[in-house]
């Protein structure tokens, strides 16, 4: 099942202002806690660290040590150009086996080619249940520098009673659901994983944050609504996408043929006249390290500013 809008009641986002980093730095001071390596091992874990990908950026817990959540970047510009993040879901329910097995498509190898002839950088939020129903191309798009692969539980239902009639997961089976995504994720061979979470439809509450918390995942929602689930018009899809598009949004879109038909598409226009407006294109997690480096400036001149 793919959600049009945002539930209305759910809870309003974890301000930014009360989230903070877990930083490299501490990581790496943990990490030398530890007795003193084997001889030969410090020269090994320099050419590893400095061959090794950076740790994709992640919000610390909310008040009262819940899951944080991350709803689009600041609006002022925080680089060269204002930045915009898009991200797809790529829905799929264990009870769609048989629909798959029938012949109906919840994959869209069109759109990811699309993604990278016009050099797109995108973030995949991917149920369990797809990466298993379509091996090969989890491990694709996993494997590719331009995209990272984000958690959208395992079979897309929801964690939270009255969720646009999804069945509910038990509090109790929350982050073991999230935990077995991953492990599908693993075993399709997906290399660019990201410890982010996309709540199916988007609803989520306290108890669902609170479950979530001790797995370390930051939540991710959206501020641009594309409209392309179920839509028949792409030139419609690509005018709402451009008429919410703001510095710093977020803006949720599907990788799922028989769903969202005209994604493909959209993509089309909306890319070159984002590019047209001075947008730059960048994956979620540079979207989370550049609010994250927003707020440590802000308060740092604060903090000057209180010493002057």
């Amino acid at each position: 099942m793919i959600i049009l809008t945002r539930r209305p009641g759910t809870r309003r986002l974890t301000s930014a202002r009360a989230l903070t980093a877990l930083t490299l730095t501490a990581l790496t001071a943990l990490a030398a806690c530890g007795s003193d390596p084997a001889p030969g091992s410090r020269d090994q874990a320099a050419r590893h660290s400095a061959s090794a990908p950076p740790r994709p950026a992640t919000l610390a817990p909310g008040p009262a040590g819940l899951t944080p959540v991350f709803k689009n970047a600041p609006r002022t510009k925080t680089s060269a150009a204002p930045t915009v993040a898009l991200t797809f879901d790529a829905d799929m329910t264990a009870d769609q086996r048989p629909r798959a097995a029938a012949g109906e498509r919840f994959d869209n190898p069109a759109l990811v080619a699309t993604l990278r002839r016009l050099k797109v950088p995108s973030t995949f939020f991917m149920t369990g249940r797809w990466a298993e129903e379509y091996p090969a191309q989890a491990k694709d798009i996993g494997r590719d520098p331009l995209f990272e692969v984000a958690n959208h539980s395992y079979s897309h239902y929801a964690f939270t009673d009255r969720c646009y009639g999804l069945p509910t997961v038990p509090a109790s089976r929350m982050r073991a659901d999230v935990e077995r995504a991953f492990a599908a994720f693993r075993k399709a061979g997906v290399e660019h994983q990201v410890p982010y979470f996309r709540f199916p439809g988007g609803c989520y509450d306290k108890r669902a944050l609170r479950a979530l918390a001790p797995g370390g995942v930051t939540a991710v929602q959206w501020d641009v609504v594309s409209g392309d689930a179920f839509a028949t018009d792409a030139d419609a899809v690509a005018r709402q996408v451009l008429d919410g598009v703001r510095p710093g949004s977020v803006v949720v879109m599907h990788c799922t043929r028989s769903a969202a038909p005209t994604t493909e598409r959209a993509l089309r226009t909306i890319v070159p006249k984002l590019r047209e407006r001075g947008f730059r294109f960048v994956r979620v997690s540079e979207q989370i390290r550049m609010s994250e480096q927003s707020r440590v400036s802000e308060q740092s001149r604060t903090a000057a500013d209180t010493r002057g």
